[in-house]
């Protein structure tokens, strides 16, 4: 079971460092009024850290009305 956690993970850091390598290129973005330059594995990066806190966020906030309920 150790083998398969650990090839998993090696296998989703190859593919995440193949996308990076990929997406090196600067690109436009407009959030909210700015418009602002930048690479497109920061906005990757970005993106990814923003669902991931909004994903806790959301599964803490429900499970705390489990635990009072």
């Amino acid at each position: 079971m150790r083998k398969v956690k650990l090839v998993a993970i090696v296998v989703l850091l190859v593919f995440t460092i193949i996308i990076f390598l990929q997406n090196t290129e600067p690109m436009q973005a407009r959030i909210l009024l700015l418009e602002v330059q930048m690479s497109r594995v920061l906005m990757l990066m970005l993106t990814f850290a923003l669902g991931l806190v909004t994903g806790i966020l959301i599964a803490t906030s429900v499970l705390r009305k489990k635990r009072k309920a």
